[in-house]
């Protein structure tokens, strides 16, 4: 499985529909796990974003289908970003010419 990270902000409808927000949460976790996916880590944090996602997806494909189906109830703005773990950055770059 491949890991991404999600940025995630609160559209204007998601803040002030915050107190749902939890009830959500646990919506786009069943909307994930529908396609093939499952957000493993989750981070209120503060700054420019959010929230933060860990998620597991077998490929992009799938990534962005679970993104865009959570994103199409306008509550959030997402970007996402493939991660590399330790052992897959080595290999990439074990694979340098």
């Amino acid at each position: 499985m491949a890991t991404y990270i999600n940025l995630v902000r609160f559209t204007q409808q998601g803040i002030q529909n915050i107190k749902e927000s939890p009830t959500r949460l646990e919506a786009a976790k069943q909307a994930f796990r529908a396609v093939g996916a499952e957000i493993k880590e989750f981070y209120l944090v503060m700054g420019q974003y959010d929230i933060v996602l860990i998620v597991e997806a077998p490929d992009d494909r799938t990534m962005a289908k679970a993104t865009l189906a959570v994103g199409s109830l306008g509550n959030v703005r997402t970007e996402t970003l493939r991660a590399f773990t330790e052992d897959e950055y080595r290999k990439v770059i074990a694979d340098l010419p």
